[in-house]
């Protein structure tokens, strides 16, 4: 992709590639969120405004490669700013267990079994929290919409490129 940065952050309301996505967030997300969103506004912003003020007392801005990247990098600090304070505004934090821990909801801790035996560990939380790693899945992937409702012997179905794949839900945990 020519002349794309991938690495760049998007404001995913801006971005219509975005599938409108859920407000749901585990206190933990929220934590998360809150932490990122205290270190740009007390940290980086501060950090990069001074970078931007000594690079301005060098004179010609038109050719201050400095001042150029560095004013850059704070209009990108202060849109995520404001894009984690709306987000943080909009979420709504899941702070309970459901009545019924038999069943997958969200938060939930889920192991499962493929069609081959192989066991897949997983965790359904919202949007923001999304972490491949851990396979952490949000509750609007196709997986996660598969599994709510279900309880423990229950089959998915889930519809992946490799075509339709069923999991056999074998354990549901809400402690992690």
């Amino acid at each position: 992709m020519k002349g794309r940065n991938m690495t760049r952050w998007r404001d995913p309301a801006k971005d219509p590639r975005q599938a409108p996505k859920s407000n749901l967030i585990t206190p933990e997300g929220a934590a998360r969120l809150r932490a990122v969103l205290d270190h740009l506004s007390r940290v980086k912003r501060p950090a990069i405004s001074e970078k931007v003020g000594e690079a301005a007392v060098q004179g010609d801005r038109s050719e201050n490669a400095d001042y150029t990247y560095n004013k850059k990098e704070l209009n990108r600090v202060i849109a995520r700013i404001g894009y984690l304070t709306k987000r943080l505004d909009e979420l709504q934090v899941v702070n309970r267990r459901p009545a019924d821990t038999s069943k997958v909801f969200f938060g939930a801790y889920v192991n499962l079994e493929d069609e081959n035996g192989e066991q897949v560990h997983l965790r359904i939380v919202g949007h923001d929290e999304i972490d491949t790693k851990k396979r952490w899945i949000s509750i609007d992937a196709p997986m996660a919409k598969a599994l709510l409702g279900k309880q423990v012997g229950d089959e998915a179905k889930v519809l992946t490129p490799d075509g339709e794949t069923f999991y056999t839900i074998t354990e549901i945990d809400y402690a992690g």
